[in-house]
């Protein structure tokens, strides 16, 4: 039987580098989405092809440009012939400030954390059901109340957790269509201060930070788990969320 295929987006570094290691070790061939992040994708390529050679595709896009996805589906099927899990996991993400956002800013958040998975899930979803497929969002706690000043990021993330449940009625009974909502898992890259930090730990039940395997461990199971689930959004937050989100 062929080994399961799975594409990755935003597999460079941070979570999707770490679920990419995960499902390696599972013993999925992967093709590694990235768009600016070069020469960690190199390295991370280079990594899991030495652990098994020819087991993992690069393949690099700019996910804002719509209109060019459907010949990254085509690149996407040609690399092994076959898609069986997709996991859009790329995102933009930075402040905009109520009183100073811009067009321009909505257009890259919204095509990044939205449109982009939307259209690709379109252009591939042919091969995902001929495999009976799997395709995991990477959604966000904030999707539902907003994050402050990140408004624009929130209503994007929110059109895509529609997304996940719209899909899973569309794509029905063949592929299933399930997401994440992680709370803080990793730091973001925007440093934050010790007591901004002190703020969110203490906003959390479980009084910690998530785990990037705790991530990967959860994408397995809607990967592989039952077929019975779908139209789902798991909130892996440590509790946060039941508390009411906070601002950072």
């Amino acid at each position: 039987m062929p080994q399961p295929v799975v594409l990755i987006t935003g597999a460079a570094k941070r979570l999707g580098a770490h679920m990419s290691r995960h499902l390696h070790q599972l013993g999925y061939r992967l093709i590694l989405h990235y768009h600016h992040s070069e020469t960690l994708a190199k390295a991370l390529h280079h990594e899991l092809n030495r652990l098994r050679p020819d087991s993992v595709q690069l393949l690099r896009q700019d996910l804002a440009q719509l209109e060019q996805l459907p010949a990254m589906a085509d690149r996407v099927i040609n690399c092994f012939g076959r898609l069986d899990g997709l996991i859009n996991n790329a995102s933009s993400f930075y402040a905009t400030p109520f009183g100073n956002s811009q067009p321009q800013q909505w257009h890259d958040l919204a095509s990044t954390n939205a449109a982009a998975p939307y259209f690709l899930i379109q252009a591939l979803a042919k091969t995902l059901i001929s495999h009976q497929g799997a395709i995991v969002n990477m959604v966000d706690i904030h999707a539902d109340n907003g994050l402050k000043d990140h408004l624009l990021y929130s209503m994007a993330k929110n059109a895509l957790a529609t997304l996940t449940r719209g899909l899973a009625t569309e794509l029905a009974p063949k592929v299933k269509v399930n997401g994440i909502a992680p709370g803080a898992i990793i730091w973001p890259e925007q440093e934050l201060t010790p007591s901004q930090k002190e703020q969110v730990l203490n906003s959390i039940p479980l009084a910690r930070l998530g785990t990037a395997q705790e991530v990967a461990d959860t994408v397995e199971f809607l990967l592989t788990g039952p077929r019975y689930l779908t139209g789902h959004i798991i909130t892996l937050d440590g509790g946060r969320s039941s508390r009411g989100l906070v601002d950072a």
